[in-house]
């Protein structure tokens, strides 16, 4: 099941997303948190827009820190309301002080909620060099915080001697959610098949063959840096959008989520 990450259009509202991800006939989004976008956390707003629309959120992913209890229950309340399937939060920050409320907290959510709590892999940065910015961010740590996870393929760290079939295997059914994009060295958020549609520079083609034998059937999320896509030019999106889609296809042409 193919979704859209509505931080594809970062610098857009969020009637303009769903009437592009309508336009593009990407059927579901994966509306992303930003707490200085207040769009983002309108619940009315966005419900009437996925009504307006006919583009369900499937999915929902929180900010990548600075999360606090108030505003993990608006957005579980929101995913509630939605018919959101999966909800995808981060490993704790180097910033928040106390880590056992926040496990505490995913913990009593998971055992309440029929829905996916995912934790989602981030990139490892370090603070002066040495000191990590996430904690519990190493794939035993994150499977075991709610036994659901999902999976940014640009995140995969390879100084831990992991590629993104490995990290794959190791992270196993507990994927609920891949977050799929390309990367060349430093630079990460590319359209994948980019490089002359077809040609990615992570080993996507090989990972798209292991998930569709392994008969993976849960959700797939393009998430890209918006000038990858033609940010202020809506063809330009449109066009990329769909030139994805069939690259999309050629991997997956039977694919059939539940």
């Amino acid at each position: 099941m193919l979704l859209l990450s509505t931080s594809n259009f970062k610098w857009y509202g969020l009637h303009k997303i769903f009437m592009l991800a309508q336009k593009s006939k990407y059927t579901w989004l994966d509306l992303v948190i930003d707490k200085t976008n207040f769009d983002t956390l309108d619940e009315d707003y966005i419900f009437e827009l996925s009504q307006t629309f006919q583009v369900p959120v499937l999915s929902i992913t929180a900010p990548e820190k600075w999360v606090d209890a108030a505003l993990m229950d608006k957005i579980m309340h929101m995913a509630n309301r939605f018919g959101t399937q999966v909800v995808n939060f981060f490993p704790p920050h180097i910033t928040d002080k106390e880590v056992k409320w926040y496990l505490d907290k995913l913990s009593s959510i998971k055992k309440r909620s029929r829905l996916s709590i995912c934790m989602q892999n981030i990139e490892q940065k370090f603070m002066m060099f040495i000191i990590p910015e996430y904690r519990l961010n190493s794939i035993e740590d994150l499977k075991k915080i709610t036994w659901d996870t999902a999976l940014n393929v640009a995140h995969v760290d390879k100084s831990w001697g992991m590629d993104i079939n490995r990290t794959y295997l190791a992270l196993g059914s507990s994927i609920k959610n891949i977050f799929v994009s390309d990367r060349n060295g430093n630079k990460d958020g590319l359209l994948p098949g980019n490089s002359g549609w077809g040609i990615s520079y992570l080993p996507l083609e090989s990972f798209f063959m292991k998930l569709k034998t392994n008969e993976y059937q849960n959700f797939i999320t393009l998430k890209v840096k918006p000038t990858e896509l033609g940010a202020g030019d809506d063809e330009k999106i449109l066009f990329h959008l769909e030139q994805f889609k069939k690259y999309f296809d050629k991997h997956f042409t039977d694919f059939q989520p539940n």
